[in-house]
């Protein structure tokens, strides 16, 4: 069964169903408008610590939400009694650093010593974004946000080390200062950008995104970036753990937390 975005409900709890049964696939972006979307990590408990501290040591890219107990795949804080072996869209799990898998659940590779990680995702703002006047240019034309591997450094833990990914939006120049003033409020998210203008400063090729679809701007336009959640699963992979399952790019677990709810006044 395939359907279209306008078809997914925008009751979290219905639309982790569909992803359940395998009736979504695709990228979540612009479902659920107003419900908070977050990125996920999961590691064995061995280097969860170590992982917990690469989150805490840097927050824009990884904007801890909720961690799991070990060998519980179920989501309490963010969601209601979710699945997290479930109730995404698609995933992707590495062994050592190496991409074995897109599965639309991991039910067989789940182990009583996994340790989730729910990390805030840049689709929370974008609503706020759009009703501030700010257009998203990739909702727009239905396509999933740009993002890019960056020559930004983050700070180590163990054998967690390596640089930020970057998502990347066009924005029209005169209106780059409310987009910095309406994610700021949005520390939980990424919040505010960490770049503004040209993409080499940062190791990047705007037109050449890492992931995601390339994006499309108009005259006028300024690139901006923003942390990204893709971050922690690319030092993740980087250090060859023994296992690693994520999010496929843009399919996000959709929480039942009202975007609001993670913003500061």
């Amino acid at each position: 069964m395939v359907l279209t975005a306008s078809e997914v409900s925008v009751v979290p709890s219905e639309a982790r169903m569909l992803f359940r049964k395998g009736e979504w696939t695709d990228h979540t972006g612009g479902l659920c408008l107003g419900f908070a979307q977050a990125n996920l990590a999961i590691v064995p408990k061995d280097v969860a610590f170590d992982f917990l501290l690469f989150c805490q040591r840097n927050p824009k890219p990884c904007p801890l939400l909720e961690v799991l107990d070990p060998g519980d795949p179920t989501i309490r804080t963010m969601a209601d009694n979710a699945d997290v072996r479930t109730d995404l869209p698609q995933y992707r799990v590495y062994v050592k650093g190496e991409l074995v898998d897109e599965p639309t659940d991991i039910l067989e590779y789940w182990k009583d010593d996994l340790v989730g990680f729910l990390l805030g995702c840049s689709h929370s703002f974008e609503e706020a974004l759009m009703n501030g006047g700010v257009p998203m240019r990739h909702i727009e034309s239905g396509c999933m946000v740009s993002a890019y591997d960056s020559a930004i450094e983050c700070a180590s833990s163990g054998s967690f080390r390596g640089n930020m990914v970057v998502s990347g939006r066009s924005i029209p120049a005169d209106k780059v200062a409310k987009a910095v003033q309406i994610t700021s409020r949005y520390p939980g998210v990424h919040g505010s950008p960490v770049h503004i203008g040209d993409p080499s400063v940062i190791g990047v090729d705007f037109l050449q995104p890492t992931y995601g679809a390339p994006p499309q701007p108009e005259e006028g336009d300024v690139p901006v970036f923003w942390a990204c959640g893709v971050t922690p699963q690319l030092v993740a992979r980087n250090s060859k753990v023994d296992l690693l399952i994520s999010h496929a790019p843009g399919a996000m677990f959709i929480t039942d937390i009202p975007n609001e709810h993670l913003a500061s006044l």
